[in-house]
């Protein structure tokens, strides 16, 4: 069984920082792509930032030279670092990864979800 733990999420002001963190546990072969997505009230889910393998990543429009997006291999672990918050931002943050977590599977699997919120 795998699992993703976000932590890190809460209340802030605008203009404020955040980071959030994902750890996956479990069975965990290898993670190819790990990363960020975020999902306001009444809005689809959207992509916020992917760390792949190999070292690139790949922002939304949105949040690029406000938010960094961090990998630690070695924990099974991303970061994503928030600066500049704007209410814009407010959303639940899901960590999602893509890799090997079954012998010779790909697969891919979400975390449940972090609350953030900007607001004065």
């Amino acid at each position: 069984q795998v699992q993703l733990v976000e932590s890190g999420g809460g209340l802030v002001q605008p203009g404020g920082s955040l980071r959030l963190s994902c750890a996956a546990s479990g069975s965990v072969f290898s993670i190819n792509i790990m990363g960020w997505y975020r999902q306001a009230p009444g809005k689809q889910r959207e992509l916020v930032a992917l760390s792949i393998q190999g070292g690139s990543t790949n922002y939304a429009d949105s949040v690029k030279g406000r938010f960094t997006i961090s990998r630690d291999n070695a924990k099974n672990t991303v970061y994503l670092h928030m600066n500049s918050l704007k209410p814009e931002d407010t959303a639940v943050y899901y960590c999602y990864a893509d890799g090997e977590f079954r012998m010779g599977v790909r697969e891919d699997y979400w975390g449940q979800g972090t609350q953030v919120t900007v607001s004065s």
